[in-house]
């Protein structure tokens, strides 16, 4: 199956009606608060219509001034009256306006955010496997906030544009129609040049930018790498490809400038240059008594709000054009198959597992058989081991126990019922596992050990800390259980942080228990603490160990040899090591040597 990928981040899509139907899927979550957002439509359309009844009477304020009279504001002081009460009205429709689509905005995302994220959190293991992490917190934050700006802004902006276009036009027309047919003959065609100059100046912008991320990516790499960096001596390396970087982007981003001038300087001209061209006509229709002087006062006000308008629409159409792409992006993840399930019952395994001529693909590999025809069972309580070389499969069997997928062919049995057909909450719950590589949050020493039990006693996280050998470090630290064990759990050392992660599943008190080379990078000492809690754990429970020192697993009741999807190899460590030229008795051999 071919790997899927997401859209690029702020890559534009056409405004289409399929496209728009899109951004409408998002538009669910303004539901529940409908009526705030209709009362923020409604005060948009106040705001607009008030704001346009403005021009008319600065112009008439001009007329009465003049000694024109037949309107029915008679005096000076009548029509600045209205015009302050037209301004004063229009700020109270705009701060509901503003207000309104605020609080729509900000509940509105949060609960798309809350629905991304709990999305993503029940979404199974194939789905990471194809995303990168950076991806998908892009999806929360940087699509989030692009829709962010249409329910805040670009709605607004745009329906305000509309309405101000649609009414304003009419009105023009009827005030002053020969002004109005000059304007009309000469502004859009100055307005369809300026939109062509931009859209090529965009695009050279794009270019800089795209140039600035892959400089971006080289100081990510580096950084994130630094001990790779340094321990190469590659820093003057990384500095001149850095360099090399920027000079592409100053050159385009000097090229980009060179037009960004020209089409600033025509946009100037032409511009000024129309205005200049209506403001004569305007003067030859004064002079002919065809118009008064505050009808061209009005028709100029009205002129520059609706050539804002024809200007912002540009840039509403280019935000309209993203928020389709983040809204494509969130909904492609709110459409995925995910994992959700509502705990049935509080369901306790017993522990037997049995796997039958199980075969297994990774979804992003489908061609590669990592597992074939893998038959054997365990016993409630008994203790395996899982040996043999790297990418044999050995990862892949726990995977499937922990249901991280699902089986390509044969089954998976666990006391006698397929795994399927457990409630996933319930089945998993049963499950403890201490990786290889153990990674903590970032808060206290208690919060993490509690993380296997949530809402566990003082007393349960203290016992459990003494089971798992770590009461002695954790006493040493001056915040013990409150000690902040930094991002990652970088301020703990690995046999540290292997403690806690046992002290975790200790807490959680599993049936069935997954040790992942669970000591393969600790020193002797650190070694034989985490051995010993480890042995405790194991005490009456089903143990699973993936083992690579073959020293670790000799008190095991069974040890099966993976080879290339199958088993090579069953029988205990006396058994499998007396086997003249077999897989696990060579493998010990050479670890002998290796540690002599």
């Amino acid at each position: 199956m071919a790997k899927r990928t997401f859209l690029s981040e702020g890559e534009k899509k056409p405004i289409t009606k399929s496209n728009l139907r899109k951004l409408l899927g998002v538009f669910r979550f303004i539901l529940p608060y409908r009526w705030v957002f209709v009362l923020g439509l409604f005060s948009l359309g106040l705001s607009s219509g008030t704001l346009l009844s403005f021009p008319y009477f600065a112009g008439k304020l001009l007329d009465v001034a003049q000694g024109k009279t037949g309107f029915i504001l008679t005096t000076i002081t009548q029509i600045g009256l209205a015009l302050l009460a037209i301004l004063f009205l229009q700020s109270i429709f705009s701060f509901i306006r503003v207000y309104s689509f605020s609080v729509v905005s900000e509940k509105t995302l949060a609960d798309l955010r809350h629905a991304v994220y709990e999305k993503m959190i029940w979404l199974p293991q194939s789905f990471f496997d194809s995303r990168r992490v950076g991806e998908l917190i892009s999806r929360i934050t940087s699509d989030v906030s692009t829709l962010q700006d249409t329910f805040t802004f670009t709605l607004a902006e745009l329906l305000r544009q509309v309405l101000v276009l649609l009414i304003g036009i009419p009105l023009i027309f009827i005030l002053t129609p020969k002004l109005t047919i000059f304007m009309l003959l000469t502004f859009p065609l100055l307005v369809v040049a300026a939109l062509f100059f931009g859209k090529f100046i965009r695009k050279l912008s794009k270019k800089t930018q795209d140039q600035l991320a892959s400089a971006n990516v080289i100081v990510e790499e580096t950084l994130q790498s630094i001990a790779v960096v340094k321990s190469f001596t590659n820093e003057v390396f990384e500095v001149l490809r850095y360099r090399k970087s920027l000079t592409e982007v100053v050159s385009t981003a000097i090229h980009a400038a060179k037009y960004r001038g020209l089409f600033i300087s025509f946009s100037i001209f032409t511009l000024f240059g129309g205005i200049v061209a209506v403001s004569w006509y305007g003067a030859l229709l004064v002079q002919s008594n065809e118009v008064s002087v505050g009808e061209l006062f009005s028709f100029v006000l009205y002129t520059t709000f609706i050539g804002g308008s024809i200007a912002g629409l540009g840039d509403i159409y280019s935000q309209l054009q993203r928020s389709i792409g983040a809204s494509e992006r969130l909904l492609e993840i709110l459409g995925q198959q995910d994992e959700h399930s509502t705990p049935a019952n509080d369901v306790r395994l017993k522990g037997a597992i049995d796997y039958n001529q199980v075969g297994f693909s990774y979804p992003t590999r489908e061609d590669y058989e990592v597992l074939r025809d893998i038959s054997f069972s365990i016993k409630p309580g008994e203790k395996i081991a899982l040996v043999g070389p790297s990418g044999s499969g050995k990862s892949t069997i726990i995977h499937l126990l922990m249901r991280f997928y699902r089986v390509s062919s044969g089954s998976l049995y666990v006391d006698g019922k397929n795994v399927l057909d457990y409630t996933l909450s319930d089945y998993r719950k049963n499950i403890g596992i201490v990786p290889q590589e153990v990674l903590l949050f970032g808060g206290s020493i208690r919060e993490n050990i509690a993380y296997g039990k949530p809402g566990a006693t003082e007393t349960e996280i203290m016992d459990a800390a003494r089971k798992a050998n770590a009461l002695e470090f954790i006493d040493g630290f001056p915040e013990k259980f409150e000690t902040l064990v930094g991002d990652r759990g970088v301020k703990l050392s690995g046999g540290q942080r292997q403690r806690i992660a046992i002290a975790r599943a200790i807490l959680k008190d599993p049936t069935i228990l997954v040790l992942d080379e669970a000591t393969s990078s600790l020193d002797a000492k650190s070694e034989r603490l985490v051995q010993d809690a480890l042995e405790k754990l194991m005490e009456n429970r089903t143990t699973v160990v993936i083992a690579h020192r073959l020293s670790t697993i000799r008190k095991v009741d069974r040890i099966l040899v993976i080879k290339e999807g199958r088993i090579a190899e069953s029988g205990t460590h006396h058994e499998l090591s007396s086997l003249n030229n077999g897989i696990y008795s060579n493998l010990l051999k050479l670890q002998l040597e290796i540690s002599e």
